[in-house]
């Protein structure tokens, strides 16, 4: 089965997305990699790795997983479960530099970190068709509605998710 991974820069959405992707993708598990920080730690590839095999897991039991996370498909393909995988699809939720500059500020992050998601949310951007198979689509959150914004991730989840075979 497929894996598909909602990324982008901190502030996109990812985490608020998640509740009304739920409610419009009841046949997927979806899941914010964040939830765990506070039992494990910042280990990235720890945190990677742990939930491919949840993912894995979920497959098992013939059904799809959703995680919506900064996840990047070179630290990806280093887990241990990558190749238990027809596919690993990303989609970038993305908004302009001030949206996210207030959504940083609201977490009373550093100028510094706030500067470092806006650069990394521009590579992300730029690098869309190249660094990704298929090119990874993109979904400005900064002025649209949650439902719309998950709408457009369910689009983009049906189009590969219909090519599985059971």
């Amino acid at each position: 089965m497929p894996l598909f991974i909602v990324t982008g820069a901190s502030g996109s959405g990812k985490s608020f997305v998640i509740g009304e992707l739920r409610k419009i993708l009841p046949e997927f598990d979806i899941f914010d990699p964040d939830q765990v920080v506070d039992f494990i730690g910042h280990d990235w590839e720890l945190m990677r790795n742990i939930w491919l095999r949840v993912a894995r897991g979920i497959a098992g039991s013939g059904r799809m997983t959703i995680i919506c996370g900064t996840f990047m498909p070179w630290d990806v393909e280093k887990c241990a479960d990558y190749d238990c995988f027809e596919h690993v699809y990303y989609l970038n939720l993305h908004c302009d530099k001030e949206a996210r500059e207030l959504r940083l500020r609201a977490r009373d992050w550093s100028e510094e970190m706030i500067q470092d998601h806006k650069d990394f949310a521009t590579w992300l951007v730029e690098n869309a068709d190249t660094a990704y198979t298929p090119p990874m689509p993109i979904v400005d959150t900064t002025h649209t509605d949650v439902a719309e914004v998950a709408l457009q991730i369910k689009g983009w989840v049906q189009r590969y998710a219909g090519q599985v075979k059971f």
